[in-house]
């Protein structure tokens, strides 16, 4: 069995593998070459934690195995490491022979960021300047850093339910060499692209926020009661999701879907666009909608691909199992 503990994470994933990874794994899973097995996600009823377990096959890519792992909210406070930790195990599809343990944590970020960039890269606009930000933790900055690499955008506008953290944000476009400006939540109809990332269970960005011609990519919602976005947003928009099954029950378009007003037939996968099955955004004033809610296909394989990283660069660690 391989081993590639998160040490060694940083120095072989780049955004580039992440972005490949997700992306053939999405037209996989629409093509019905890849499916997701049920999610198990549980307060345990110790330290507040929650854990849980995703995993799936992926026959294209020969990718078998679960990402587990979950969010202790103490961690950072009483233990100095961050709150999300999770580990991914692959196994070997002929045999169900234990082939990988890779450290899931920097992983999981890096595949988030990733299936919104693929999401901009096939439903945006090109001509998109204006990238907005909703949301300014962690997870943001790769969200962002991602995102810039998909079109030529000029300016980051940003909105945080806590102003003084946006400067995570702020620090990204200049690296990036764009300027950057904090803007109120209906400033955020001067935006060709929104990415929302937060954990919020009440939704900040409403329909009357976002201007025709508009992608977003609604990153945060992925479990029961999430929401960002208003509803009546997703009835205006096209709507996509990286699994109907799961955006209709933990996704954005759990509360649409509630109510009545969005049907899960109404949405399609992404990967049906990356195949070319379905045509993607239909004209320059279409309000696109990804819901991303995390599969565990999308872990394996970006786990797969820095096994074959680390195996190429002899820094994989091989142990008898």
């Amino acid at each position: 069995m391989i081993i590639v503990p998160e040490r060694e994470i940083a120095d072989l994933m780049t955004r580039e593998a992440a972005f490949d990874a997700v992306e053939q794994v999405f037209a996989a899973m629409a093509s019905r070459d890849a499916y997701n097995f049920p999610v198990v996600r549980e307060a345990i009823g110790h330290t507040d934690a929650l854990y849980g377990f995703k995993g799936g096959f992926d026959r294209a890519g020969m990718t078998l195995g679960l990402k587990a792992g979950g969010y202790w909210p103490n961690n950072l406070d009483r233990h100095g490491i961050i709150n999300h930790q999770s580990t991914v195990f692959l196994f070997d599809p002929d045999t169900g022979k234990a082939s990988a343990m890779v450290g899931g944590n920097l992983l999981t970020a890096l595949r988030t960021a990733a299936a919104s960039s693929v999401s901009i890269k096939h439903l945006a606009r090109p001509d998109a300047k204006v990238i907005g930000m909703i949301g300014a933790g962690h997870q943001a900055t790769f969200q962002l850093r991602a995102a810039l690499e998909q079109r030529a955008f000029e300016k980051v506008i940003g909105w945080n339910y806590h102003p003084e953290m946006l400067p995570n944000i702020e620090k990204v476009a200049a690296e990036a060499g764009l300027p950057f400006e904090a803007v109120s939540l209906e400033g955020m109809r001067a935006a060709d692209v929104i990415i929302s990332i937060t954990s919020a269970f009440a939704p900040s960005l409403m329909a009357d926020h976002v201007a025709p011609g508009t992608h977003l990519a609604c990153m945060g919602t992925d479990t029961k009661g999430k929401q960002e976005t208003e509803a009546a947003l997703l009835t205006r928009a096209t709507v996509f999701t990286d699994e109907i099954a799961q955006s209709i029950s933990i996704g954005e378009a759990q509360h649409a879907i509630a109510d009545g007003t969005l049907t899960a037939e109404q949405i399609t996968e992404i990967g049906a666009v990356i195949n070319g099955t379905h045509p993607g955004r239909a004209s320059d004033q279409e309000i696109t909608l990804f819901d991303g809610t995390g599969v565990g296909l999308q872990d394996l394989a970006v786990a797969s691909a820095v096994v074959k990283l680390a195996v190429d660069k002899g820094i994989a660690i091989e142990v008898d199992f």
